[in-house]
């Protein structure tokens, strides 16, 4: 058993250190926000936070997070809504949804470290995949969360 820290709870873990992280979430901890999309990190259905930072968790073992900080959709804002998930509700973005809590994930970290970032920043910076399309609604919520986050209402 090795122990990591995941939405603010340690947890004991019995699984090899070199099983990705994406299914020591949704296996073994029950964590099934983070989702399986290629299996290959292109598409960041499997986005989480590790120390803050997003990572594609079916590319990261989980051994080698031992004692970081994990965090996933369903520990992000810790029972409160986020500005992006705050304002991914008011922009209507998801269409089926699949790809969502990466895309929040994933839109929540770069936020957090350049909430000044423009409308090109974020189409460069941001390589998740939406299979559905709602690129337009993504980009144009990341937008309206950046502006809450610099407005000091996030």
């Amino acid at each position: 058993m090795t122990a990591l820290r995941v939405n603010g709870t340690d947890v004991a873990v019995a699984a090899d250190a070199d099983t990705p992280l994406l299914w020591v979430l949704r296996d073994h901890l029950g964590l099934t926000g983070t989702k399986f999309g290629c299996g290959a990190g292109l598409c960041g259905a499997c986005t989480v936070h590790v120390d803050g930072d997003a990572v594609r968790s079916c590319q990261l073992a989980w051994g080698d997070v031992a004692g970081r900080e994990v965090t996933t959709i369903e520990g992000l804002g810790q029972g409160e809504r986020t500005p992006v998930q705050q304002v991914w509700i008011e922009h209507d973005v998801p269409q089926c949804g699949y790809c969502q809590p990466g895309m929040i994930m994933a839109v929540s970290a770069l936020l957090r470290t350049r909430p000044d970032l423009t409308k090109e920043d974020l189409v460069q910076e941001l390589t998740n995949i939406c299979r559905c399309g709602t690129y337009l609604r993504i980009v144009d919520a990341s937008l309206a969360a950046a502006r809450l986050i610099k407005e000091g209402r996030g």
